[in-house]
């Protein structure tokens, strides 16, 4: 029986699996981060997907996303296309379909 001593990435801190039957193997999952800036201040930071929203609307001006500048504090409102409304959603970002009227 040909067995590898257990390995641990220092890169990614994951391990291979465990012989079947071992149990399972805790997978460390890494947070979301999305580079944003603001136009108030100009500074360049990440932000947490925690720390941005999404607002799907039924016109491309009533679909954008939001957050507080961590810098200067000031809400930040920008448009959000098709790639920046995958990228979100797939990155936990929280998201609010806005209804039109009947």
């Amino acid at each position: 029986m040909n067995r590898t001593p257990p390995f641990r990435s220092a890169a990614t801190g994951i391990r291979p699996a465990p012989p079947s039957g071992a149990g399972p193997v805790p997978v460390p999952v890494t947070a979301a981060r999305f580079r944003a800036a603001c136009p108030v201040c100009r500074g360049r930071f990440e932000l947490a997907a925690g720390a941005l929203r999404l607002a799907i609307g039924a016109t491309r001006r009533t679909t954008f996303y939001t957050f507080t500048c961590p810098d200067c504090g000031a809400g930040v409102r920008k448009p959000a296309g098709e790639r920046i409304i995958e990228l979100l959603t797939g990155g936990g970002v929280r998201t609010l379909r806005l209804h039109t009227a009947p």
